[in-house]
């Protein structure tokens, strides 16, 4: 069996025998590589994230599916996103092997369980083929991924991938496959960091593209974040006070505490006639 791009030998040798310099230029270098690698399938993502827009806009959810570092980034992903936009925390999950409630333990030995993803689909979270599952794995194989991709085709649930490897068999699977050759890693077979880092872009990417595209942002705006300390409360009242110039910052902070968030804010100010036209557009 050939040996995947993922698992050939790094470009680069006697690691142990440079300096500190050599070596954080050369994984500089290598790490270059990856948003060259990710442009290069742009209009696979495309697919991949209109796919994902259409199953949120018709009240499905997204699942992420995955295994050591892709599936940790991608439960990073989930848990940033209702207070970054003050989405529902149902709309976008993660299946982790081993499970999400046991993320630090670290159970990278899971990922060869066949059964547990489906099982955790089906069982806990009632997919149905409104949602849609997205599977990360920087091989292209991993089987928890694989099966769990595979139960979904047999359920007629749609599905997406992002792996680092050509031709891989999870993208088989996925109706909307995304294959990002990132090469071989600077430590030979550690797809913690090409293949990792290019797991972080592509979900800062699927993420931020469709809430932006499902309107929780304005301008350039994150004016559905919740209220979770003083420094994104000082913020919105900043943004609110850009959109609405006829009132203070400090009007904007305090109404934003009571009414709990800028647009519930802006939209009490509009029906109790203090604020007399719609908030600025703003970038």
């Amino acid at each position: 069996m050939s040996i995947r791009l993922t698992e050939q030998p790094s470009l680069y040798d006697n690691l142990e025998k440079k300096s500190v310099a050599e070596l954080l230029h050369d994984i500089n270098e290598e790490d270059k590589r990856v948003p060259f690698a990710i442009e290069k399938v742009l209009p696979d993502l495309e697919r991949l994230v209109t796919a994902i827009e259409n199953q949120l806009r018709a009240g499905g959810r997204m699942f992420y599916c995955g295994c050591g570092t892709g599936g940790k980034l991608a439960v990073l992903d989930m848990l940033e996103l209702p207070n970054t936009y003050g989405c529902d925390p149902e709309q976008i999950q993660c299946v982790l092997a081993g499970g999400v409630e046991n993320l630090v333990l670290d159970l990278e030995e899971k990922e060869d369980d066949t059964e547990e993803g489906w099982k955790t689909l089906s069982e806990d979270k009632h997919v149905t083929p409104k949602d849609i599952v997205v599977g990360i794995s920087a091989s292209g194989n991993t089987p928890y991924v694989l099966a769990t991709l595979k139960a979904c085709k047999e359920h007629g649930i749609p599905t997406g991938s992002f792996v680092n490897n050509p031709d891989s068999p999870i993208s088989e699977y996925s109706d909307y496959p995304v294959e990002v050759i990132t090469g071989p890693e600077f430590i030979t077979g550690s797809t913690r960091m090409k293949s990792g880092t290019s797991q972080k872009l592509i979900c800062d990417m699927i993420s931020t593209t469709v809430m932006v595209r499902l309107g929780r942002v304005e301008g350039n705006r994150m004016v559905n974040a919740n209220l979770i300390n003083n420094k994104v409360i000082d913020r919105l009242a900043r943004t609110m006070a850009e959109r609405n110039p006829s009132l203070t910052y400090e009007f904007c902070e305090k109404t934003i505490k009571e009414c709990g968030g800028l647009k519930k804010a802006e939209s009490y100010l509009l029906e109790t006639g203090v604020l007399k036209e719609k908030p600025l557009e703003i970038n």
